[in-house]
């Protein structure tokens, strides 16, 4: 049993009304309601300061604007279509690129730059200029680093593409989501396949060896019919990679989804049946299928990592990324640190605000534990093997089973369900249990003590 098992056994729906609760993604761990503002800028400062300058790092860059407003979306972003407001955020980015440089203790080397948001490609090319030459100014950019950034097919040009690849663009995600009108009308995406097909096609023009699509379950108005339609619409693309995410239905943390009806919405076993029919014909196309909601071909280097046990998770969902050092640029951006977690000012004129001032504009995060890394060890290894061996990670921890028991407790009554196998301190999901697998991680999380603040696991 490994993290790419091709789909087959399909999970029965009773056990929807046993383990489709609200569990955190676990993107991190500590999750992100366990940040306070007890990690301020002087912490932040004196971790980096500790940081071995021969440590090679990760770099992620938020761009928070969008042409258009999508009433699904959970991310940090705003429209904006004055030219001028973009390119004063991306110079207050260099501008906090510097502040990082003269607080680091040296000139780092960066393996994986992300773009996310948002939307980059709202970046003008001669803000990409700016932004890139910046970036090598700071750090020393590895010949063979990979440079990764989400886009909007609606918006990008050609011209965009070439001067991203000429800066050292490797691998694109394109947001598609469901190509079917009358979902992306009740979801304000409004997108023909044919602006996917040329943006894809620009993208393998100019190079870009790894291709992924976003996709969702779960939409208003959504069918299994209809998103196999879609499937079988993208699958023409040949993506390296999809991923497959399920909606997340907050209101309460992200208003503009008020605007979708409720009524609307498929229920949990119309959820359940959208994301095992996708995985099951996706298998059928020749994908495997990575930990819970991720798609390659067999020869991608995230369908690699998954088989050699060293796929990782991190903000961005499943990464081959293996930097121990994250640092986040950017409103709302969240970095990883050996010492914890830390996260920029979420409000874009707060960020402003901070970052013209000479500050590094950290807000809050957390201080990690031996027990946070313990446990995220366990939880990291579930999220992304669907399987753990206890003993192990005790050993490398140098922490005794028995610390696990209350877990291992709750794990025994899920052998009954077939949701988990346990075979002596090796715990293993199964295929019908992959589903559910947030809420196997949750029996070992002592931190999440509020699950109204999360979405549904299916």
């Amino acid at each position: 049993m490994n993290a790419i098992t091709p789909a087959s056994a399909r999970p029965d729906a009773r056990l929807l009304t046993r383990y489709d609760g609200r569990a955190p993604r676990y993107t991190s761990y500590p999750t992100a309601l366990s940040f306070s503002p007890q990690v301020d800028e002087t912490l932040y400062r004196s971790w980096l300061s500790e940081l071995d300058p021969a440590t090679a790092l990760s770099l992620y860059i938020h761009v928070p604007f969008c042409q258009r407003l999508c009433w699904y979306c959970g991310c940090n972003t705003r429209v904006v279509r004055k030219r001028d407001l973009i390119s004063s955020y991306n110079q207050l980015v260099i501008d906090e690129l510097g502040l990082l440089q003269a607080a680091l203790p040296d000139k780092m080397g960066v393996g994986q730059i992300h773009l996310g948001g948002g939307t980059p490609n709202m970046l003008s090319r001669d803000d990409m200029t700016n932004l890139f030459g910046a970036i090598r100014q700071v750090f020393k950019v590895a010949p063979e680093a990979e440079i990764a950034a989400e886009l909007d097919p609606a918006s990008l040009t050609r011209d965009w593409v070439r001067a991203a690849a000429y800066h050292g663009l490797s691998r694109a995600s394109l947001g598609v989501q469901d190509l079917t009108p009358e979902v992306q009308k009740a979801v304000n995406r409004i997108e023909a396949f044919s602006v996917v097909e040329q943006a894809a096609s620009w993208l393998r023009e100019a190079g870009i060896r790894s291709l992924n699509l976003d996709l969702m379950y779960g939409l208003p108005n959504q069918t299994t019919d209809g998103m196999l339609a879609t499937l079988a619409q993208v699958i023409s693309l040949r993506p390296e990679r999809l991923a497959l995410f399920g909606y997340a239905h907050v209101p309460w943390a992200r208003p503009h989804q008020k605007l979708i009806p409720t009524e609307r919405l498929p229920g949990a076993a119309e959820r359940l049946d959208q994301s095992e029919a996708a995985a099951d014909w996706l298998a059928s196309e020749g994908y495997v299928r990575i930990g819970l909601d991720h798609f390659a071909r067999e020869d991608d280097s995230l369908a690699i990592a998954a088989r050699a046990g060293k796929l990782h998770r991190n903000f961005q969902g499943y990464t081959t990324d293996p930097h121990e050092v994250l640092l986040g640029v950017g409103a709302s951006s969240i970095g990883r640190l050996p010492q914890g977690f830390a996260q920029n000012i979420a409000g874009e004129a707060q960020w402003r605000a901070a970052v013209a001032a000479g500050r590094l504009p950290i807000t809050r995060g957390v201080q990690l534990t031996d027990d946070d890394r313990f446990r995220g060890d366990i939880i990291e290894r579930l999220m992304c093997d669907l399987k753990v061996d206890l003993a192990a990670v005790c050993a490398d921890h140098g922490r005794s089973l028995g610390e696990l028991e209350p877990a291992l407790e709750a794990i025994r009554a899920l052998v009954a369900d077939g949701v988990v196998e346990v075979d002596g301190a090796l715990i293993a999901v199964t295929d019908p249990g992959r589903p559910f697998l947030r809420s196997v991680c949750q029996l070992f999380d002592v931190r999440s003590n509020d699950p109204g603040a999360h979405s549904r696991v299916v």
